[in-house]
């Protein structure tokens, strides 16, 4: 599990936005709702939710700074 700030990946940020797949899921409807992910998979959701929290993104801190 990573502490601190996460390194940025364009390429990942790039990908997960025009993915064939997000693209099929979003066109046909078939989005869980929000917090569904429990239902879904509760291992990943469990690991996410622990990741979310332990980590931080240069974004967030430029959200921080400019408030």
């Amino acid at each position: 599990m990573k502490f601190g700030m996460r390194k940025p990946s364009w390429k990942k940020m790039l990908s997960a936005r025009t993915s064939a797949k997000r693209v099929v899921r979003h066109k046909l409807g078939f989005k869980a709702p929000r917090g569904w992910g429990w239902l879904t998979n509760p291992k990943k959701a469990m690991y996410n939710r622990v990741y979310n929290r332990t980590t931080f993104s240069i974004w967030d801190l430029l959200k921080k700074l400019l408030k």
